[in-house]
């Protein structure tokens, strides 16, 4: 198991009820807790902390994360 999964899972079973599908917020959440000294490996946590949520409880998921359509047209402009 590798390191990210294995702190990931670690940190939700200590704190479920901190976390959600906004990525961002759980970025911020895991700052709040735990010291993790690399930038990179936070955002990974908090990413797969995201992603395992999101794949738990789909029905959490609200719109506001989804991308609009208005925002993929800009999106693919400046690609």
């Amino acid at each position: 198991m590798d390191r990210v999964r294995r702190i990931s899972m670690v940190i939700l079973e200590r704190y479920p009820e901190k976390f959600g599908t906004d990525f961002n917020q759980n970025k911020d959440t895991l700052k709040q807790l735990v010291v993790v000294r690399s930038k990179v490996l936070r955002n990974r946590i908090a990413g797969y902390i995201t992603s395992h949520i999101r794949k738990e409880n789909p029905e959490k998921v609200s719109s506001s994360t989804e991308t609009t359509e208005p925002e993929k047209q800009q999106n693919n402009r400046k690609a």
